[in-house]
């Protein structure tokens, strides 16, 4: 529906009738959130998350194009500069972000947004950028699809099931087993996931080429380019599912980190996972006390000016199957065509 909906309005001419009447009337700030640019030449043949694959190389191109005709990107950083100093936003405002770290930000989104002059804000979890060490939740996916082994069994999860042949099976799979493990608390999370490597021995200390977060020297690049480097936590952690002294922990050793690395410190932060269980008024708390500025959440929608959260942002999600007019539609109507994040999570 979306993608017919947003080929409709694109080719009556009414999204750009409706872009410039937007803005006359609904004063907002949207927020795009990617994971990770990165061209699949055969989905059926990757073996980590496709969910996290935002879109391709070329898709994210044009995307960025169509920001710099029709929009006002600025960094999270610019955002909240303009809020400290009582400035009124730009029409069109809108912030480019990426969570996690991967280092096909640096390999392609990267050069894209220097060659294009928009500026974005890349979240990263300091205790990958530290160890190159694979994302859990995106390891848990790998070994789903790629363990030689018969049964899926998860004590914890109440799961003891045969294991699917098919590719397309093991990945709903995945995806039904990662839905789950996020309701346990943060310990409970990682015994199962280590508790899965072992009996399968696929370490993640194995790593691959294929999940690889970025390192200090690509973050220093990018940082001394002008773009922001922002928290994303330190082992990429659900921060409302941890004891407060662990989570503050996790706010400020992720500060200390990229101040140590970047020169500068961090006033902005995504929650890891970013969805209504990832954070909460505790967290916000810690978040502010912390020193950080502005937090984004992974729950979709736009943040209107007048009474806008700057510690529960939302955000656009972007998907890997949005074509050009959904992707310009979302943009225009996001309240419409925005992509339904219930079960979409950072």
């Amino acid at each position: 529906m979306r993608v017919r909906l947003g080929g409709l309005c694109q080719r009556s001419g009414l999204l750009r009738l409706l872009h410039r009447t937007r803005g006359w009337v609904r004063r907002d700030l949207r927020v795009l959130a990617y994971h990770r640019v990165l061209s699949v030449a055969d989905p059926d043949r990757f073996d980590f998350d496709l969910d996290l694959v935002s879109t391709s190389v070329d898709g994210f191109r044009r995307q960025m194009q169509l920001l710099g005709r029709r929009f006002h990107p600025m960094s999270l950083g610019q955002v909240v500069a303009a809020l400290e100093a009582g400035q009124q936003l730009p029409a069109q405002a809108v912030v480019v972000t990426f969570d996690d770290g991967y280092d096909d930000n640096h390999r392609f989104a990267f050069p894209i947004l220097r060659e294009l002059g928009i500026p974005a804000t890349f979240f990263v979890s300091t205790g990958h950028i530290d160890s190159g060490l694979p994302y859990a939740y995106d390891w848990l996916v790998h070994m789903i699809l790629c363990t030689q082994a018969r049964e899926l069994a998860i004590p914890a999860l109440g799961l003891a099931e045969p294991l699917p042949i098919e590719r397309r099976a093991r990945r709903l799979l995945a995806q039904r087993v990662l839905d789950r493990l996020k309701a346990l608390d943060v310990a409970a999370q990682e015994a199962c996931i280590a508790r899965l490597e072992a009996a399968w021995g696929m370490p993640r200390v194995a790593g691959h080429p294929d999940c690889r977060p970025m390192g200090w020297a690509q973050l220093r690049e990018m940082h001394a380019a002008g773009f922001e480097i922002g928290s994303h936590g330190v082992h990429h952690r659900m921060l409302a599912k941890l004891p407060r002294e662990e989570l503050e922990a996790e706010l400020r050793e992720s500060r200390t980190a990229l101040e140590r690395e970047l020169g500068t410190p961090a006033t902005t932060i995504s929650y890891p996972v970013g969805g209504v269980g990832a954070f909460d008024d505790e967290v916000v708390r810690a978040t502010r006390d912390a020193g950080y500025q502005a937090a984004c959440s992974y729950i979709c929608g736009t943040n209107p000016l007048r009474a806008i959260n700057r510690y529960a942002l939302y955000r656009l999600p972007v998907e890997r199957h949005m074509d050009a007019n959904w992707f310009t539609a979302m943009l225009t109507l996001p309240e419409l065509v925005g992509y339904p994040s219930s079960n979409r999570e950072g």
